[in-house]
């Protein structure tokens, strides 16, 4: 009985704000807060593990970004899929979508575990205390904005958020040191051909390698635009 009191006052609670801080700021805010999203968006931290893995070779960021991103692959989807929340502008009426509708459910943040997650790992990287303040900010203003444009509820935020966290320390701990011993090991089997921290000179010598690269990063912008691609080619069959 406790428990459903306490669901039914989160519940409340959630409903509460989303309804007030929906479009909060009018267009100027809401177009800053588009932008300041996509720092959550699978797809950013997608292109950067291509990009330190073909382009500006570094084991050691790759490892981190990479095991960070599988935790939230392991750990997000399912949740999402297991409880099932609606998105709020299923379930109420005067909620007004600012963005693209997603098309996942609702609970919990992709985006705010991508950017707390993600961001504990810069900000223990770069180690300055001011890192660690726009860091801060950021997963502030990032799960805020998820808020604002009207797909999350604030506890779906908040728990990914959390959920990053754990993720972060999981990865630092555990996935990251284990994938990055493994790269360094098979790099003594490509002596020669292995470019650590510079642009890789096979981009502008390899043919292939250059086809390879270009369409990992094609095929990670069509994934992250395919909904919008659909939407615009029905529309042009209907015209």
């Amino acid at each position: 009985m406790e428990a459903k009191l306490i669901l039914k006052t989160l519940d409340t609670w959630d409903k509460r704000i989303i309804l007030k801080y929906n479009g909060f700021g009018g267009v100027p805010l809401t177009t800053l807060l588009k932008v300041i999203s996509f720092l959550g968006r699978e797809t950013l931290w997608m292109l950067l593990m291509v990009f330190y893995l073909f382009i500006f070779y570094d084991s050691f960021l790759f490892s981190n970004i990479s095991t960070v991103f599988l935790i939230g692959v392991l750990i997000i989807a399912p949740m999402k899929k297991l409880i099932n929340r609606d998105r709020p502008f299923e379930a109420l009426k005067n909620i007004e979508v600012l963005e693209r509708e997603p098309t996942s459910r609702s609970f919990p943040s992709w985006h705010s575990y991508n950017v707390a997650s993600q961001g504990l790992l810069f900000a223990l990287l770069l180690n300055t205390p001011m890192v660690i303040i726009i860091v801060v900010i950021i997963v502030i203003l990032v799960s805020f904005s998820r808020i604002q444009l009207g797909v999350h509820y604030p506890t779906d935020v908040v728990c990914g958020a959390f959920i990053g966290i754990f993720g972060f320390i999981i990865a630092r701990i555990v996935l990251a040191p284990f994938l990055n011993r493994l790269m360094i090991f098979f790099e003594q089997f490509n002596v020669g051909n292995v470019y650590k921290q510079v642009i890789n000179p096979l981009l502008f010598k390899n043919l292939f390698y250059v086809i390879l690269v270009v369409g990992l990063l094609s095929i990670i912008i069509y994934l992250a635009n395919y909904k919008w691609i659909v939407e615009r080619y029905n529309k042009s069959k209907r015209a």
